[in-house]
């Protein structure tokens, strides 16, 4: 279990975390989303008991971050997007230090070894150092590191960042046994496809904030209760827009080209009408039967609810610069701390 009552986090007068507020029960998994400079690492960073929050409370794995940030770090395991490996040392000997440090006995460590490596398929390079190593296999070693202790909490910062897809997929396949053990997670990605797919909730944070917080089926229907339709014509739409929008429950309708094809190989641009209705069971048969009576030729009709992507564009209503510009202030204030203010 995760649950954290408003973290806030400053460095110097940047306020990286603001007021931040989450719950992790056991078996699910939360899906941070949100750019650079968002305060998403920076969250799991203090909810690793890595960095002290300024203010606000949380308890991890049934330990305080202020009051036991030893036992929190002892319970939960940590993959960031940089695998950070001691590459000259062969994989056995990496578990098997790490395994040490947890103060897990000789015969555990290497019982959990031998089954990690299986999982992960590395057992036939358990004798090679990682320095030659792929991205996918130092992610699945960084992976195993952060299992050897079997912590009930796993933060996941970016964990299929640079992996080809199947490795991806095996990355992603293991997310979800391992939510299936009851332990709690907290991935980190930019992956919006990916978020949807494994994670029970998606908190979609803004500068500091949590802007949307929710299953992804309620964030897309919050976002609004509208559905887009495509209406697809042979060629013209017989009817103007303004004739268009006195049908009552047609939202913002417009028209857009949907294929600029060459006369010469027998294809003509075709014409879309684009519109939003909250009911479309109730609009799409009135909007037809006007089209059809002005004589229009309909192709097709497509509805679509919005997608995980447009909620999060919809939430973060800032420009790509403003964040960039506040993650490189983040990092001059973290820079300038002095070095025993972060734990």
């Amino acid at each position: 279990m995760i649950e954290a009552h408003n973290l806030t986090r400053r460095f110097g007068t940047i306020t990286a975390v603001s007021q931040l507020s989450l719950q992790v029960p056991d078996g699910t998994i939360l899906a941070l989303l949100g750019p650079n400079g968002s305060g998403k690492t920076t969250t799991v960073r203090i909810l690793s008991g890595l960095l002290a929050p300024t203010e606000g409370e949380a308890i991890v794995a049934g330990y305080d971050i202020h009051r036991q940030p030893d036992a929190v770090r002892a319970h939960v395991g940590l993959v960031t997007d940089v695998p950070g490996l001691y590459e000259q040392m062969k994989v056995t000997a990496y578990l098997d230090h790490f395994g040490s440090i947890y103060g897990i006995p000789p015969a555990e460590r290497t019982h959990r070894i031998d089954t990690l490596l299986e999982l992960f398929e590395l057992d036939k390079h358990r004798h090679e150092k990682m320095v030659g190593f792929s991205k996918g296999m130092k992610q699945k070693v960084a992976l195993a590191r952060a299992l050897i202790h079997e912590p009930p909490v796993l933060f996941l910062d970016e964990p299929t960042s640079g992996l080809d897809p199947i490795a991806a997929r095996t990355v992603r396949e293991l997310i979800v046994r391992l939510k299936r053990s009851s332990r709690s997670i907290i991935l980190c990605t930019h992956d919006l496809d990916e978020a949807e797919r494994l994670a029970d909730q998606v908190a979609i944070m803004r500068q500091g904030r949590i802007a949307a917080c929710d299953t992804p089926t309620i964030l897309r229907n919050q976002a609004t209760g509208e559905t887009r339709v495509h209406m697809e014509f042979a060629d013209t739409c017989p009817l103007p827009l303004e004739t268009l929008q006195t049908i009552p429950g047609i939202n913002s309708p417009r028209f857009i080209d949907a294929v600029q094809s060459d006369s010469s190989d027998g294809h003509h641009p075709s014409l879309v009408l684009e519109y939003f209705a909250a009911q479309p069971k109730v609009v799409n048969p009135q909007v037809l039967t006007r089209l059809i009576t002005a004589g229009a030729q309909v192709i097709s009709v497509e509805c679509a609810t919005l997608s995980l992507e447009d909620v999060y564009a919809s939430a973060m209503g800032v420009s790509d610069k403003q964040q960039t510009d506040n993650q490189s202030s983040i990092d001059e204030a973290k820079n300038a701390l002095p070095a025993h203010r972060e734990r």
